[in-house]
């Protein structure tokens, strides 16, 4: 755990830039700012920064809080100053929701997978609405080939109903990969069904197998299994 935490100050609005602007709209901003102002009260949640040079300051967290401060009229505001390391920044921006958080698929258990296509579908306007969340959450758990994928694209194959397009760039927004390196010979015929007809003739050629390229799948996978 780290030693430091942070220091929170008080510092000139003017000594502070923002280089990602927060993604609330300008009426929410405003409309805040307002009662902010009228209250002449300060920012009791502070905004997150890190120090550039003397003086000097970047926002790392709680930008919405920095653009109503500015709209405000503030003259200072009150800041927890941090380290500025990448991992500080990243948990920043994760625990002020400016940022979301990725599960990984290759390891995800059933809850986490589940949990995240839930929001997912839940989102205003989801082209995911009318996915089964049951069955995508079992076709994807089940593959025993997931450890493997180098990208999200495999998800189309399992005919869950995620197809490229909207619905797999919505997936990929929170779902990302730590694949296993694929094995050398693979005999396992679960493993070995679980893959296209072409990806079983590449493998067998691969392995210098001889007349594969008119065998059906499931001759390949006796085939590949031997």
């Amino acid at each position: 755990m780290k030693e430091s935490i942070g220091s929170l100050k008080y510092i000139y609005l003017e000594e502070i830039q923002m280089k990602e602007a927060s993604t609330v709209h300008s009426f929410i901003i405003n409309a805040t700012a307002e009662e902010l102002a009228a209250a002449d009260e300060h920012n009791y949640i502070p905004i997150i920064i890190k120090e550039i040079s003397a003086d000097s300051y970047e926002v790392i967290g709680n930008s919405f809080i920095y653009e109503v401060a500015q709209a405000a009229g503030l003259e200072r505001v009150w800041c927890i100053v941090t380290d500025g390391l990448e991992e500080t920044i990243s948990i920043t921006k994760l625990l002020s929701r400016e940022k979301l958080p990725k599960i990984n698929l290759s390891t995800a258990e059933r809850d986490e997978i589940v949990q995240a296509l839930d929001y997912l579908i839940n989102l205003p306007e989801s082209p995911l609405k009318k996915l089964d969340k049951s069955k995508t959450t079992s076709k994807i758990s089940d593959s025993p080939i997931r450890k493997y994928w180098k990208n999200l694209d495999e998800i189309t194959k399992l005919k869950c109903g995620i197809t490229k397009g909207k619905k797999l760039n919505l997936i990929k927004e929170i779902f990302s990969l730590a694949p296993e390196p694929f094995p050398a010979v693979i005999k396992d015929p679960a493993i070995l069904d679980s893959m296209t007809t072409s990806d079983l003739k590449a493998l067998s050629k691969k392995r210098g197998l001889s007349g594969y390229s008119k065998l059906k799948k499931s001759q390949l996978v006796e085939l590949l299994s031997q």
